[in-house]
């Protein structure tokens, strides 16, 4: 039984993490602040013998004997994000310095959760793990990619400084149940409109491209990078490597709800990427891993899980 730490826990990707390992027999403690996480994400946990939760703020030290830690405590959406920018960058700046602390001194193995974000406004396409990006460093997103490129460099230089075990995942678009409906992702505000009956609402023209990863695959691929051997630290792409259009998206979505919501456009916000296609050839080498499941099929699983909310 290994004694896993999951910063962030109690939010989308966290909570499904949390799942995973405690049926895999592990300890898992989970901490969140509540800024975006929520309580009802992790309430069927609440009574398992292996597992605790703590509020705490990752800003802030912290003091645990563990064996792994999961650092995924961010906003990850840029609704959720600009809210309050400087605790943002606090968040992946601070929160990686005080957990690769904890790591240090537990001899602890720590996955930094990273994103495809720090490709900002890419050049090329795929995306590769070499691509160095095309960031605003003083627009209004680069709270958030901006502090995960410097989560980034703080891991690399911990590995090199300490011989720290490190491992860095690059995510792109992740769906699912448990998303929160006003979380102001594509997926999910496609799927409220449409179940409202409200607009869907794309923002620009809708040729703009996205690559869907559904949770389970992501979960899957997080668990298999912590598991490689040391050397293996990455960064590492870790999503879908179909490409669709937003545009694209907003159909298959009132085609699976039954929705009668009118497409319509508004502007294109600033410095929304055009494209968004990782190249996974890194992680089929090294994990075997590749997703699984279809957009139509986790979409069709997404949906339910909404309807039941909304």
């Amino acid at each position: 039984m290994k004694r896993i730490l999951i910063t962030g826990g109690a939010g989308f990707l966290g909570s499904h993490l949390t799942h995973r390992l405690l049926n895999e027999n592990n300890d898992v403690t989970v901490i969140d602040n509540l800024y975006t996480g929520n309580k009802k994400n992790i309430q069927p946990f609440r009574n398992h013998p292996n597992f605790e939760f703590i509020i705490h703020d990752v800003t802030f030290p912290l003091y645990l004997e563990v064996d792994e830690i999961y650092n995924l405590a961010c906003p990850a959406s840029p609704v959720q994000y600009q809210r309050n920018p400087t605790q943002t960058t606090k968040t992946s700046v601070s929160g990686a310095i005080n957990m690769l602390g904890l790591a240090k001194r537990t001899g602890a193995k720590i996955l930094q959760a990273s994103t495809s974000e720090v490709y900002g406004d890419p050049e090329v396409s795929p995306q590769p793990e070499t691509y160095w990006g095309k960031v605003n460093p003083i627009g209004i997103r680069a709270c958030y990619d901006e502090g995960k490129r410097v989560a980034e460099t703080l891991f690399f230089d911990y590995w090199r400084q300490y011989n720290l075990p490190i491992k860095v995942a690059r995510i792109f678009n992740t769906y699912g149940p448990r998303m929160d409906k006003n979380d102001g992702r594509v997926v999910s505000n496609f799927i409220t409109q449409a179940l409202r009956g409200n607009d869907i609402t794309i923002y620009g023209d809708g040729s703009q491209t996205r690559s869907f990863c559904y949770v389970d695959d992501l979960i899957d691929g997080l668990v298999k990078i912590m598991d490689t051997p040391d050397h293996v630290i990455g960064p590492m792409n870790l999503g879908n490597p179909v490409e669709f259009s937003i545009l694209e998206l907003a159909e298959l979505v009132l085609k699976y709800t039954g929705s009668k919501s009118r497409i319509v456009f508004q502007g294109l916000p600033q410095d929304d990427p055009k494209q968004r296609k990782p190249d996974i050839s890194y992680a089929l080498e090294q994990l075997e891993w590749s997703p699984k499941i279809f957009l139509d099929e986790g979409l069709k699983a997404t949906i339910a899980y909404f309807r039941n909310i909304i």
